[in-house]
């Protein structure tokens, strides 16, 4: 499918796969233009103002006063509750801590479903971190409802679960990737808008598609970030630098992201995490929470993952010993007992 076509009065709009990001105000489109972003916190502030410099309407909301008035001192509209942003909104943005923050905001009394089955936007956006359940829940919830006013290119509203990897400086630099769910003919169409947030977006499959190639993901990361750092402890004590084996990591089979961008021992690589005591960056609590979303997300569908259950213990332990807000990386430290590199 090379795009979707959306009709608008007696002119036809493609957007597909060809759209690039940078794109004037001039050329968002009409079902595009006005966007109400709900969660402004270190990810979802990037994302907002993005969009905000590619032209876009944008309307914002938190529960954090201090977060709003950001925005506010800058002249950006803010509302009180999800619904408020709902009702000046063609698309709706959310960007929330958790499974139970995203089933609140949409369910709420003063949430993005509450003022019946009639909504005036016709898409929803949900691109935080939750399990596919709870995704395929709301999707179901928005399958029920009915819009305001009929649009020319589209009769129900829809959603898409677009959570995001890339961390606090992508989402800055507009360099976010995407990882999609929902109905394919809603992705083609809300690609200009994500692709004004990042360099990708990939489309997964169906309602919840998208947060579950965002657990294996994050637990694809922490495996990964787990045998890098145990190695570097283990070279530490037979006597090798940790410099050294990042030299040879970067150039051979064990070449990847945890020791070339992301590298978690001290005195190795300036500007990540390890270079500043492990402030910043992706918390061991968050990672915390993806992994039990990972493994609660195996479990019901009957699959065992051995190696995701052992990262999963390695980063409670963290959270439970003090670390949890730490970046995830300071397990080298904190776990394995790694030195700094002199």
């Amino acid at each position: 499918m090379a795009g979707f076509r959306w009709r608008v009065g007696f002119k036809v709009q493609t957007w597909g796969r060809s759209c690039l990001r940078g794109f004037s105000s001039a050329a968002i489109p009409t079902q595009l233009e006005n966007v109400g972003f709900i969660g402004l916190g270190n990810m979802g502030s990037h994302m907002a103002r993005n969009l905000i410099t590619a032209g876009y309407k944008v309307t914002v909301h938190d529960i954090n006063e201090n977060s709003m008035k950001k925005f506010s001192d800058d002249g950006i509209p803010t509302k009180q509750s999800p619904l408020e942003v709902s009702e000046s909104s063609d698309v709706v943005i959310t960007m929330l801590p958790s499974s139970s923050h995203v089933l609140e905001v949409y369910n709420g009394a003063n949430g993005l479903l509450g003022a019946g089955s009639r909504l005036a936007p016709w898409l929803y956006i949900d691109s935080s971190t939750v399990d596919p359940q709870t995704s395929r829940k709301i999707s179901a919830a928005i399958s029920r409802c009915h819009l305001k006013e009929i649009k020319g290119y589209t009769e129900n509203p829809m959603i898409l679960d677009a959570p995001v990897s890339g961390g606090v400086p992508a989402a800055e630099a507009g360099k976010l990737t995407f990882m999609v769910g929902g109905l394919e003919e809603a992705y083609l169409a809300a690609k200009p808008l994500l692709l004004s947030m990042g360099k990708r977006a990939i489309y997964c499959g169906g309602a919840g598609n998208g947060s579950a190639a965002k657990i294996c993901n994050n637990m694809a990361m922490a495996i990964s970030m787990l045998g890098v750092l145990e190695a570097f402890a283990l070279s530490q004590n037979l006597g090798i630098k940790a410099s050294a084996l990042t030299d040879i990591f970067n150039c051979s089979s064990a070449h990847c992201w945890s020791s070339d961008t992301y590298n978690p021992v001290p005195g190795v690589m300036e500007g990540v995490p390890s270079s500043r005591n492990y402030d910043g960056g992706f918390t061991s609590k968050l990672m915390d929470k993806d992994l039990d979303l990972a493994m609660a997300s195996a479990s019901g569908v009957g699959f065992k993952c051995p190696m995701g259950s052992e990262a999963f213990e390695i980063y409670r332990k963290l959270c439970e010993d003090g670390c949890e807000l730490k970046d995830f990386s300071c397990a080298f430290r904190h776990y394995y007992a790694g030195k700094d590199e002199e």
